[in-house]
């Protein structure tokens, strides 16, 4: 049998993750005995803190075992509120918020919400590699718009100009990024809202690695510019990367009310609620004690100046000294194709 022609074109359109798959294949290598370093997902190499075990620990043995609302729970949810207002100076009720399996998840949630079939996506390269399958998956069209080294990897308010089309209806933001560490200015940000609200375009910002930035950076959510601006966005975030709870699962997505709570509809078809024992210790995570997630950032800037200084230090490659997240993205087209070693 031809099982490519049993399974449905929208998921012959896409691939498996290479992140994932990459990880998989270092984790492999370990268990073998080789001596590897995985450079596949994007993942701290810190535990998660004990305060957040202890309140999984608590959310078991207290019997907090059973569903919540499909988009979460409400004492989550005021937690998320209060988190935007000391933040991000952004205002959210709890009907504006989602809690969601991981961050990918409300951003999948949100493509779907939001897509048509042909659809145009705009989609600022480099980029992660998760967002083109979800785009796809949405029956919409990824436009690449490519971001240079010479403009730090960030895109122009005139490339954005020039790539809306008609059919143009969302632009995807991620700031600090992955896999460049880029960090938009404010003044930056206001130049791709004024061309967003014109427009009447939508906006996902992708802000998983906020917590996550150096050298007195400052993180801006787009959404909170301008109320034109935050009703055309969707702002995604969540405690996998800032609190080393990656397996935990837990992201989630702020909007405007009606985009809110179709993406519940969606999600109460596909998952329902996010693990209810992960709930509780994300809830933890953004509640308790920070010093870890400071710890944690000490210990990034150390490896990031150390890997970057070395990096430059090699003929014919240069990395810029990312602002956020915990990627370096080397410059090395001048040594592809080269053998080392006889490979």
């Amino acid at each position: 049998m031809d099982w490519k022609m049993s399974i449905s074109k929208r998921v012959n359109l896409i691939s498996s993750s290479p992140t994932l798959a990459i990880t998989a294949r270092a984790k492999q290598m370990k268990q073998e005995g080789i001596d590897v370093i995985g450079f596949g997902a994007g993942e701290p190499d810190f535990d998660t803190p004990a305060h957040i075990k202890e309140a999984a620990k608590k959310a078991i043995d207290s019997g907090f075992t059973k569903y919540t609302p499909a988009s979460g729970m409400k004492e989550l949810k005021e937690a998320i509120c209060r988190k935007f207002e000391n933040d991000n100076n952004l205002d959210y009720s709890p009907e504006e918020i989602i809690v969601s399996c991981g961050a990918k998840h409300s951003i999948f949630n949100a493509i779907l919400t939001l897509c048509n079939e042909d659809d145009e996506v705009i989609l600022p390269s480099p980029y992660w590699v998760s967002y083109p399958e979800m785009i796809k998956v949405a029956g919409a069209k990824p436009v690449i718009l490519k971001a240079t080294q010479e403009n730090n990897f960030k895109i122009t308010p005139q490339q954005l100009q020039e790539t809306i089309t008609p059919k143009t209806k969302l632009l995807i933001l991620n700031s600090p990024s992955n896999p460049t560490g880029m960090v938009y200015t404010k003044d930056e940000l206001s130049s791709i809202s004024n061309t967003l609200t014109e427009k009447g375009i939508f906006c996902i910002s992708d802000e998983i690695y906020e917590k996550i930035i150096y050298d007195s950076q400052a993180h801006i959510s787009i959404a909170s510019l301008a109320p034109e601006i935050k009703k055309l966005t969707i702002v995604v975030n969540g405690v996998s990367k800032s609190y080393s709870m990656t397996g935990w699962r837990i992201g989630y997505a702020a909007g405007p009310k009606e985009i809110i709570q179709a993406m519940s509809n969606l999600q109460s078809h596909s998952t329902s609620n996010p693990t209810s024992i992960s709930q509780k210790a994300a809830l933890a995570a953004l509640e308790g004690p920070q010093e870890p997630l400071c710890n944690m950032v000490a210990e990034f800037i150390k490896r990031r100046d150390y890997i970057v200084e070395r990096l430059n230090s090699i003929k014919e490659i240069s990395c810029l000294k990312p602002r956020g997240a915990f990627y370096v993205f080397p410059e090395v087209s001048q040594i592809i194709g080269r053998i080392f070693k006889g490979e």
